[in-house]
Order: structure tokens, then C-alpha cells, then sequence
């Protein structure tokens, strides 16, 4: 029904994340109605973030420039590093200004049916960093799932006698309700329970 450009256009954006063929419908109807300004403003900020985002040479995280402004920070604390699965995970722990120390995103987590296996992260970097820059604690913020736990795990072993490895604490969610937590959350509630 749809002429082939359009259902090309609908077919790439199903492609993103979180986007199903009715919202990819509705974005593409969008985009049809704007002005051809707004269409090649979103098109061209695209292209422009494909060709100049890189990684940090030394975290990681998205920049422009060779050294992210985060390894670049002089006021930031040197003797400790934040792992995540992925810059947007930084950015979260960003967004609480509580951390002032440096982060390495090792670009994913272990996931051996996925074909994901340590030597396809940036686990070793990591290492030398600790190794090579007077870290003196290494904080995992891997994800709360099978995944993020396997990662945290390996990571920790491998960083045992190097460093002190802390991890992020977890369990009931502001404004959640005991009713509604699975055990594996009350479990590491109560783990985690602290003198008030």
C-alpha cells in the first residue's frame, strides 16, 4: 500500500531499538509531514554522529576528540574507576553528580550464547589501566542480570590482590512495594541493610 521509499523508511527505523513497525509507521507519517529542512537537519545530525563520535582512547565513552572531557577533568579522582556495560550507563551515573572518579566502559557484558566472551570487551585495558595508573578501587556497575552478574564475577576475580573491588549496591526501589519484589531483590535488601 505504502510507495517503496516509505516502506524502506519504516523498515530502517523497526531496526532501532524499542521501535515497532506501528510506532516506525507513525515516526515515518512524521517525517513525511515536516518540512524537507527539519527531515535533512535529522538526516544530516545522523551522518554528522557517525563521522565524528569515537571512543575514548582511555575509558571508552563517546567523544568527539581523542580523551574523553572525563579523563581529561583534573578534579575527577584517579584512584578509582566506575565499570559499566556502556556509555549510557555512564551518563546515568553522571546524572546523580555522587561519583567523582573515572569510568571504564568495557562495551558490553559476558554472554557466551551470544558469542560474547572476555577477549571481546575491553577487559584488558582495563587491567593495564589499573595496573599502570594507581587505582586504588574499582567500582562494577554492571547491569542486575544474568549478564551483568556473570561479568561482575569474572571481573572480580580478575582484579582480586590488584585492587579493592566494590560493587553497586541494590534492592527495593523508592516508592516500590514489598509485594511487588521478586526474592532475589528482597534477598539483597536485606544483605544490604544499613544502621539508620
Amino acid at each position: 500500500m505504502l510507495s517503496p521509499a516509505v516502506d524502506n523508511l519504516v523498515a530502517q527505523l523497526t531496526r532501532l531499538p524499542g521501535i515497532g513497525s506501528r510506532t516506525a509507521q507513525r515516526l515515518a507519517f512524521h517525517l513525511l509531514q515536516v518540512s524537507k529542512t527539519e527531515a535533512n537537519a535529522l538526516a544530516d545530525a545522523i551522518r554528522d554522529v557517525k563521522e565524528r563520535v569515537r571512543f575514548c582512547n582511555e575509558c571508552g565513552n563517546l567523544t568527539e576528540e581523542e580523551v574523553c572531557a572525563i579523563c581529561l577533568d583534573a578534579r575527577r579522582d584517579r584512584t578509582m574507576i566506575c565499570v559499566v556495560e556502556q556509555p549510557v550507563d555512564l551518563l546515568s551515573l553522571e546524572r546523580t553528580a555522587e561519583y567523582r572518579g573515572l569510568y571504564h566502559v568495557l562495551g558490553g557484558a559476558l554472554s557466551p550464547i551470544d558469542g560474547v566472551d572476555p577477549e571481546h570487551l575491553r577487559i584488558d585495558e582495563l587491567l593495564r589501566r589499573v595496573d599502570r595508573n594507581g587505582v586504588q578501587e574499582v567500582v562494577l556497575a554492571m547491569n542486575p542480570n544474568m549478564t551483568g552478574e556473570a561479568t561482575a564475577a569474572y571481573l572480580a576475580d580478575r582484579l582480586r590482590g590488584r585492587v579493592r573491588v566494590t560493587r553497586l549496591a541494590s534492592g527495593l526501589p523508592v516508592g516500590g512495594d514489598l509485594e511487588y519484589a521478586d526474592e532475589v531483590t528482597l534477598g539483597r535488601a536485606l544483605t544490604g541493610r544499613r544502621e539508620m
